[in-house]
């Protein structure tokens, strides 16, 4: 929670697999894959416990695969079909997944190295204009990762600095 009590999402968009939660959690609350699935043949029908829709999201698809012409709304951390990427925020924000009223929110995103501008400057408009987060950041993964494991080391206050050399 931030300082007014709003839920603070943290939502990791991979190529692969979407990882979501809350601020200050070990764990994501969620891990599904990022994919979203179109039937091949239209029919209404059920498969075991499934109804197969019209279009299904991440766990749902990747269970029918075989009968769904699946596609991945990212390539390599970047954004290549937007309505497809807006279907998948909503089975990760709606009652399928955290099931959060995005207006009380603000909401951490991960970004790859070298994400392009307009990619990045797109991501924040749909998360302000379409879920209306209160606030929304993006930080590159790898900076994360290295905030996680406790690099920070010098903080004047303004600007968080790493001061450690970091060999990878």
């Amino acid at each position: 929670m931030d300082s007014q009590g709003r839920k603070v999402v943290v939502c990791d968009n991979g190529t692969g697999f979407v990882k979501c939660g809350y601020a200050g959690s070990n764990f994501p609350e969620h891990i599904f894959p990022a994919l979203v699935g179109r039937p091949i043949i239209r029919s209404t029908a059920k498969v075991g416990n499934i109804e197969i829709k019209d279009l299904m999201v991440g766990d749902e698809a990747s269970e029918l695969r075989s009968m769904l012409e699946v596609n991945y709304p990212m390539e390599n951390g970047i954004v290549r079909n937007w309505d497809d990427m807006k279907h998948l925020w909503d089975y990760t924000f709606g009652p399928e997944k955290l099931n959060i009223d995005s207006q009380n929110c603000k909401i951490l995103l991960t970004e790859p190295p070298m994400n392009p501008t307009k990619n990045r400057e797109k991501i924040i408009e749909v998360m302000f204009e379409t879920y209306q987060f209160s606030g929304v950041y993006i930080a590159i993964q790898a900076v994360l990762t290295l905030y996680a494991q406790g690099k920070e080391t010098f903080n004047d206050g303004k600007i968080n600095k790493l001061k450690k050399n970091i060999y990878i």
